[in-house]
């Protein structure tokens, strides 16, 4: 453990100093090898790198990267804002409340925290602050409600988990919509406080039920999308990697026929940006998988299930420590990594203990996704904080509160599994 320990010590050191969080898988993979008194060859870290990204079931991260961007493209994005702020903008703090009900929206859509930060962020903080919000709240808004594209299905770390920890993606799917659904209304309560306190949005005038319904109809096709999705896989008439390709030949559909906002010649752009970002993925999905073979051979899963039980926890004491070091964990990687590293060791601690590995799924997500917004390396608060053109620490003060809600709607999805896990329950 003491090497693992290093080894880890060395890859955060060089992730801090902004080397690419490839190369500082690899650097802290070979500098393992070197350092271990086990003998180890180059070529056994290269191939556990290949077959890392070779599974056929991986396919579907590229291609749900590819529909999420055809539907931003195809004109989803304002059609499904436009509906957030006809139903609910005319609530005290109304502008928030569209911005975090959007984000739930276009989770559905996107299965990407930072393309959820990206184009509710885009059209949502210009808004917010012609009514008087300052940037920073905007900006820090925007991050944490972003984080609800990897929560509420299709999400692609439930994806990846799924296929690590040989779980069913379609329970793992079922299990994210109430989750999805409280950090929404956590968030909504925080902007209407938000509202009234500092006198920023008043709301306006409720929308006609005639305005509201063509939103809605307009709308329907996009929303949709998920129905569609999860639908086929819960029928059993396509697997969750052929429903991949499905919502790319839907979202193609939508784009094209329906919205008739995606041209053809969009369309190498958007297959050029969602390459770049699959094979980004994919990189990083192969460097840790050859650092979590080379953690497998020395032991290492063993290692802490042996410590743990030592440690005699009870199921809430070890998913307090989950919560906890995931918490951290979040702070530096990104979910997929993260999920990599971490859920080899942590499954057979949780099926040893009698957590659900469905659950355990949920909660690694639900963490890590936090772990998104905070500060030094968040993904969706960089975003966010760029749209608004914001400074970081003015950002990160109004995400205090937020990350307040957020731990609390984190301990009743870990603590009250019975509640969020019931559409699992319904469906077994």
């Amino acid at each position: 453990m003491t090497l693992f320990l290093t080894t880890f010590l060395i890859f955060m050191g060089i992730a801090l100093l902004g080397v690419p969080l490839v190369w500082a898988l690899v650097i802290a993979t070979f500098a393992y090898m070197q350092l271990s008194p086990n003998f180890y060859i180059e070529e056994g870290m290269l191939l556990a790198f290949i077959g890392g990204v070779e599974p056929f079931h991986l396919l579907a991260v590229p291609m749900f990267i590819v529909a999420g961007e055809i539907m931003v493209a195809g004109g989803v994005g304002h059609r499904m804002i436009d509906f957030a702020s006809k139903a609910l903008g005319f609530l005290r703090g109304g502008l928030g409340v569209v911005t975090v009900s959007s984000s739930m929206l276009f989770a559905g859509v996107s299965g990407s925290a930072v393309a959820d930060s990206a184009a509710v962020g885009s059209v949502m903080i210009p808004g917010m602050q012609r009514r008087g919000y300052t940037r920073e709240f905007a900006a820090a808004l925007v991050a944490v409600a972003g984080t609800i594209g990897i929560i509420i299905p299709p999400s692609i770390p439930m994806v990846i988990f799924a296929f690590m920890g040989s779980v069913s993606v379609k329970e793992l799917f079922l299990a994210g919509f109430i989750p999805g659904l409280l950090f929404s209304l956590g968030l909504i309560l925080w902007c209407m406080y938000v509202g009234k306190a500092r006198g920023w949005d008043p709301g306006g005038a409720p929308t006609s039920s005639a305005e509201l319904l063509a939103s809605f109809r307009d709308c329907i096709p996009a929303l949709l999308f998920p129905v569609v999705i999860l639908g086929g896989i819960f029928g059993g008439v396509f697997t969750p990697t052929e429903a991949a390709a499905v919502a790319v030949f839907y979202a193609l559909l939508i784009g094209r026929f329906v919205y008739r906002e995606l041209r053809l010649a969009d369309v190498p752009r958007i297959l050029r940006d969602s390459f770049v970002t699959s094979a980004t993925v994919m990189l990083v999905i192969g460097a840790t998988t050859a650092f979590a073979w080379v953690m497998t051979m020395e032991g290492v899963p063993m290692d802490l299930v042996a410590t743990l039980r030592a440690w005699d926890l009870d199921k809430w004491e070890f998913l307090l420590v989950v919560n906890i070091a995931l918490l951290l964990l979040g702070i530096f990687l990104e979910p997929v990594p993260a999920l990599i590293l971490t859920a080899p060791l942590l499954l057979p601690v949780a099926k040893g203990l009698g957590v659900d590995p469905v659950h355990l799924g949920l909660i690694m997500t639900c963490n890590l996704a936090i772990g998104l917004f905070t500060p030094p390396v968040g993904g969706t608060l960089f975003v966010a904080a760029k749209i608004a053109n914001a400074r970081m620490w003015g950002v990160t003060k109004e995400l205090g509160p937020m990350f307040g809600i957020c731990c609390i709607v984190l301990a009743i999805i870990t603590y009250f599994p019975g509640f969020v896990m019931a559409p699992v329950h319904w469906f077994r």
